[in-house]
């Protein structure tokens, strides 16, 4: 089987292949009970992050959830920064500053007119793996319109949870979106980012009340299970009942569910409390952790891309190249060896195994004349593919 690991110890059972798609989006479907937090996850040393663009230029104050008015008899010589707020039910509210406004910019990484998602369909999640499930969401906010992913960001932060690395590489999410589009009528969905902290404390309707008039979307898509508002209190059922009263369309889909029923030496694996057998990321994860690489495949719908910085601690010995653990950008395999994998760095380079151990990531590429002379000092990043 391609992409599996060779161990002293006989090979994990695996039953059941195949995936089964989600059903079409409905309204009103059968919902269930909050999520819990995730079981805690084993220790890891933070990663490298991957570049990041210059800042942008400091944003112009928006509107913030109540909507904003300008004093009509401002005075001469009266600061300009000076705002008075007004409540959605008329009551007067405190004066806020230029910069508090700019604070309070929903979208993080988007213009100072948070315009980017402006007219679409967004999909709500945290979009870690995505994964299957999450391309479906993507799918059906494109049958609606432009199709947009809005991500949370800073939850394990705020939350306390502990640090795990990501799924997929920050720099590798666009590369990711791109092969979504002939599921999203040739579009490639377009990802922007919220804060935790700065919604958190929202109520449900606070929260699609800024959707609507902040970031003025056409309509949202988002799972059978998605919960929003301070504390989760809020629930599919409640997100379509808001969203008819801020004139916004909603579309709920049910989960992609997971049909291999992988067992592993006999024993089929309880990912955490909230598991239904649904796609998740939790199960990716899992699936990363004790190495089955086709199963990750299976439950991403591509193959699992580990990115690597490259940098002085990196080695090349004619056929190998030795990186240390700390070059990784996102989260690996199991330790142990992974044949049948690629190297790419922008570009296909060619067939490699990998040994993945405590300390190393060593890849020894299977054609030699695939490498150029110097091929670590011609790139900044390394990528391997598990088949």
């Amino acid at each position: 089987m391609s992409g599996t690991r060779n161990r002293k110890a006989a090979s994990s059972a695996r039953g059941g292949s195949g995936m089964e798609r989600g059903a079409a989006a409905a309204l009103g479907c059968a919902l269930r009970s909050p999520s819990p937090s995730p079981s805690p996850a084993p220790q890891w040393r933070p990663l490298l992050r991957c570049p990041r663009r210059d800042p942008p230029v400091p944003p112009r104050p928006l509107l913030p959830p109540a909507r904003l008015f300008r004093h009509l008899d401002m005075k001469k010589g009266q600061s300009r920064n000076s705002l008075k707020t007004f409540s959605s039910s008329g009551h007067s509210g405190v004066r806020q500053n230029y910069d508090n406004l700019v604070n309070d910019k929903l979208l993080i990484d988007c213009g100072e007119d948070q315009d980017c998602v402006l007219g679409g369909i967004v999909a709500l999640g945290k979009f870690d793996a995505l994964h299957i499930g999450h391309r479906e969401l993507a799918m059906h906010a494109s049958k609606a319109g432009t199709p947009f992913l809005l991500s949370f960001v800073g939850m394990a932060e705020v939350l306390g949870w502990t640090y795990r690395p990501p799924i997929v590489a920050q720099c590798d999410r666009k590369r990711v979106l791109s092969s979504w589009a002939p599921y999203c009528r040739n579009v490639v969905p377009l990802e922007y980012q919220v804060e935790f902290s700065k919604v958190r404390s929202l109520s449900p309707r606070q929260f699609v009340e800024r959707l609507s008039k902040d970031l003025r979307i056409k309509g949202v898509v988002a799972g059978e299970n998605y919960r929003f508002g301070y504390k989760a209190s809020g629930d599919a059922a409640e997100l379509v009942k808001l969203c008819e009263e801020f004139g916004l369309s909603a579309f709920i889909v049910r989960s992609v569910m997971d049909t291999a029923k992988r067992s592993h030496n006999g024993v089929a694996a309880t990912i955490n409390s909230s598991d239904k057998g649904q796609v998740s990321s939790s199960r990716v994860r899992h699936a990363l952790a004790i190495g089955d690489m086709e199963y990750v495949s299976e439950l991403l719908g591509r193959k699992h891309r580990l990115v690597l910085m490259v940098n002085q601690q990196c080695l090349h010995e004619r056929k190998r190249i030795v990186l240390p653990n700390s070059c990784m950008l996102n989260m690996p395999p199991a330790e142990g060896l992974y044949e049948n994998c690629d190297l790419v760095n922008g570009g296909y380079i060619g067939p490699c195994r990998v040994i993945i151990n405590s300390d190393t990531i060593i890849i020894e590429i299977k054609d030699e004349n695939s490498l150029s002379p110097n091929p670590i000092e011609e790139v900044r990043q390394l990528g391997i593919e598990f088949g």
